[in-house]
């Protein structure tokens, strides 16, 4: 069944895969902040290829020396809450990008009956 639900903000972090924070890697610590400030989801994306502000290509191409991949935290919730979780970001991320996008969101859940 599916149910439409309000409007909702989604966070994308994009950082580097060798980026850390206290010898921990970056992505596992905003994916960890994310869930103790109560998000509703984080997912983790490993890219096989790109580039950012160094200008230097990172692929996951066979015969490339590289291996600092770029990586994207995605995290849907409602506004207020991603905006909230922003100061937390702030802090963590010292090179990077932050993208802020409107969705709607879908809920697709299992087992319910239609009325």
């Amino acid at each position: 069944m599916t149910r439409p639900t309000a409007g909702a903000l989604r966070l994308t972090v994009f950082v580097g895969e060798h980026d850390t924070w206290h010898h921990k890697p970056l992505y596992s610590e905003i994916v960890h902040r994310a869930h103790a400030a109560g998000l509703a989801g984080a997912s983790v994306f490993r890219g096989i290829e790109g580039f950012g502000a160094s200008s230097l290509i990172h692929t996951a191409r066979l015969l490339s020396l590289s291996e600092d991949l770029p990586v994207a935290i995605v995290i849907v919730d409602t506004e207020q809450r991603v905006r909230a979780f922003l100061p937390q970001l702030g802090e963590l991320v010292t090179e990077g990008l932050v993208t802020l996008d409107d969705c709607e969101v879908i809920r697709y859940t299992e087992g319910e009956k239609s009325p």
